[in-house]
């Protein structure tokens, strides 16, 4: 089947900034009985590019993430040859042959039948209460059994709004509370919603270390790739690196000698900002490696939680407000380390 609508839903919400494109933009084509050939001459125009981009320009209705993954499996031919490296150099009348194979990112977007915490449904919009280990979207490594197959198992229609209807993410690791838009027109209205900052996100983490200094903080700090290692997010000073601002502000609500618990309230939506931002206040995450946080009280993924979520209705104007209760290995973890909570 073909995926979610590859339409762009206006501008996207900050959670998805630093997804790769092909995965904002749906999958690709998917199997059909006999593989599809495309041919092409190298025209003179693209002479000593790299074959990857020269493939993007070839076969231009494809993204170049799928023709990376096609080249990676050996569906394309030079010259009659089985293609080599991606940085590999095409020459001006260069033959290129390409079999449309199915990958595993075209093929993604299909339904599975999967369990959701509904906390509330109706005709334009649904909220979730997203389990610690559900991925939210297909990405390498997780290319079945993520929110977005269980939302087109669950409802044929999502097929036909762009990404399932997914506005803004979870880490794979982090619980709790997300809406998703039912309706293309749902959707639009809660992306700028989410990029005007008219939606309150707050959640509940569990920091290391005993809380010292003024109970409220204000982080008011860039967060872009850590320059040197790709794989974390970091603190970054945008004079010399690429990134956006972020703000976190952080309430401690209860603090013992080896951990805290902070309510966490974003203004941004940069990836793993909060993360990122409790580290650099000396209070990784409990169960977040990543960043510094070792696992303690049994809790062996970061101790975040989306534990509030409030925005205007999309289409009736209504005031809406979500909460979920706080999962059982972060409620065993502050009985763990006696720290207090009141849920109100």
């Amino acid at each position: 089947m073909r995926p979610p609508s590859q339409e762009p839903a206006g501008a996207l919400a900050e959670e998805f900034e630093d997804l790769p494109p092909g995965e904002l933009d749906g999958g690709e084509p998917g199997q059909t009985e006999a593989p599809e050939v495309r041919a092409a001459s190298v025209d003179v125009a693209l002479h000593d590019w790299r074959l990857d981009k020269a493939l993007a320009e070839l076969v231009p209705e494809f993204s170049r993430s799928y023709l990376q993954q096609l080249l990676a499996q050996g569906c394309v031919r030079l010259n009659g040859r089985e293609a080599g490296k991606a940085s590999a150099r095409v020459k001006a009348g260069d033959a290129v042959e390409v079999e449309m194979r199915p990958t595993q990112q075209s093929q993604a977007f299909r339904p599975e039948s999967l369990p959701l915490d509904i906390l509330h449904e109706d005709e334009h919009l649904l909220v979730v209460n997203k389990p610690a280990g559900l991925v939210v979207h297909p990405a390498p490594g997780n290319w079945s059994g993520t929110l977005l197959n269980a939302l087109l198992g669950r409802d044929p229609k999502a097929a036909l709004v762009p990404r399932a209807g997914i506005v803004h993410r979870l880490d794979k690791d982090t619980s709790g509370v997300m809406v998703v838009a039912r309706t293309r027109a749902a959707m639009d209205a809660l992306v700028r919603m989410i990029a005007a900052r008219e939606v309150s996100r707050q959640y509940l983490a569990l920091g290391w270390g005993a809380w010292s200094g003024a109970a409220h903080r204000e982080v008011d700090a860039p967060i872009g790739r850590d320059p040197r290692n790709r794989l974390r997010m970091a603190i970054v000073d945008l004079a010399a690196h690429s990134g956006k601002p972020a703000r976190t502000d952080v309430d401690v609500l209860s603090s013992g000698s080896d951990a805290c618990l902070v309510r966490c309230t974003l203004h941004t939506g940069r990836t793993h900002q909060i993360r990122v931002h409790m580290a650099s206040l000396k209070h990784p995450l409990v169960g977040d490696a990543l960043y510094g946080g070792q696992a303690g009280a049994g809790l062996q993924r970061q101790a975040l939680h989306a534990f509030r979520l409030a925005f205007r209705h999309p289409v009736t104007g209504a005031d809406l407000v979500f909460r979920a209760e706080l999962p059982p290995d972060m409620a065993e973890a502050l009985d763990f380390w006696a720290l207090r909570y009141n849920p109100a």
